[in-house]
């Protein structure tokens, strides 16, 4: 890929990365069969497992053998976690872009995608570079690429240099703002978010595991 365009491309996927530790939740009453509730709108578990196994079965797929699977397994193993981040940063970014009126359309998702894909080698390149890069299944690739337009434009709208630790601050202020209007509920099973420490805070509950490889794996 572009040098530049790469470079502002990880920037970005960086800063979405670190606002999370930005986003409020309480995690206090139980949501049964909810992993969050954004808007009071429930990402449920089943949803999060869905996703999960998604990017295992592309995992799969993008492997000679089983050792390879392996190991990509192992590079992944906070998957679940980095998902459900993922499913509630895109309606926290959604949210933040529609206060600061931007919008994405789908011409400009597929301007972007053509442009990467010249850039990769071909769309089969870019898939594998996306699934590697980010953990993002091929299917879910056009959305990924709306929300990396969606952060450009956020950070446009917001006069936000991305390069320097005040443009940063100014976008991950943008996304706190809107995930305390959505009232982001995490269920403690996947950690907690900690807004003091800007980090996020695992729940300690060693009885809990996460089993989402065991779907993905040959019989």
């Amino acid at each position: 890929m572009h040098r530049r365009r790469r470079r502002s491309a990880l920037v970005l996927s960086a800063a979405l990365i670190a606002a999370a530790p930005l986003l409020t939740a309480c995690g206090s009453d139980a949501h049964p069969g909810a992993a969050a509730v954004v808007d009071g709108r429930r990402i449920t578990v089943g949803q999060l497992e869905n996703r999960v196994n998604e990017v295992r079965v592309a995992q799969r797929a993008a492997t000679k053998d089983d050792a390879q699977y392996e190991q990509a397994i192992a590079k992944t193993g906070s998957l679940t976690r980095d998902t459900l981040h993922s499913l509630v940063l895109d309606q926290v970014l959604a949210r933040a872009a529609k206060d600061a009126g931007v919008s994405v359309s789908r011409k400009d998702t597929q301007r972007m995608r053509a442009g990467l894909e010249q850039q990769a080698g071909g769309a089969k390149a870019l898939e594998t570079a996306w699934l590697q890069q980010y953990g993002v299944a091929p299917q879910r690739l056009d959305d990924s690429l709306r929300t990396e337009i969606e952060a450009q434009k956020l950070a446009a709208a917001l006069g936000a240099d991305m390069n320097t630790e005040a443009g940063k601050a100014t976008f991950w202020k943008a996304l706190s703002d809107a995930s305390k209007k959505l009232h982001v509920d995490l269920n403690p099973r996947y950690g907690t978010w900690d807004v003091e420490k800007s980090s996020r805070a695992d729940a300690k509950t060693p009885w809990l595991r996460e089993v989402t490889a065991e779907a993905a794996k040959p019989a």
